[in-house]
């Protein structure tokens, strides 16, 4: 089961999330301690990132001396994976569907209503093709 990131987790999977190319656990230190009153120490964050690692969320390479860590799936992907994994565990999924159209941004429920349509388009075609 895919379980929400704690704060440090998420610090570190945002910072990944936004990086240019992966990072190692100095450049991750510095994203997470800006602006914090007390500062993290390298190991605790080369020990969560480590996890993650472990858990699936994030990559290792070597880069010299060193290791890089690059987030396996983006940020989207990987709200996709929870959603998908939460319905999935639901024996009725119209009810928990129809609450989150209606919980959504209006802006966000077009999105959404535009996304079905275009995919339902593309579905129709592919089932009318020879």
């Amino acid at each position: 089961m895919m379980a929400e990131f704690g704060p440090l987790e998420q610090a570190i999977m945002e910072a990944l999330w936004t990086a240019n190319g992966p990072l190692l656990i100095r450049e991750l230190l510095d994203q997470i301690n800006r602006g914090r009153d007390k500062p993290l120490a390298y190991t605790t964050v080369q020990t969560v990132t480590d996890r993650l690692a472990r858990k699936g969320f994030v990559t290792r390479r070597p880069v010299g001396i060193a290791i890089a860590y690059t987030a396996v799936a983006s940020r989207e992907e990987h709200v996709v994976a929870v959603m998908l994994e939460a319905l999935a565990n639901l024996p009725e999924r119209g009810p928990a569907l129809a609450r989150f159209a209606e919980s959504v941004d209006p802006d966000d429920a077009q999105r959404l209503l535009d996304a079905l349509t275009y995919r339902s388009s593309d579905i129709n075609e592919k089932r009318e093709a020879p």
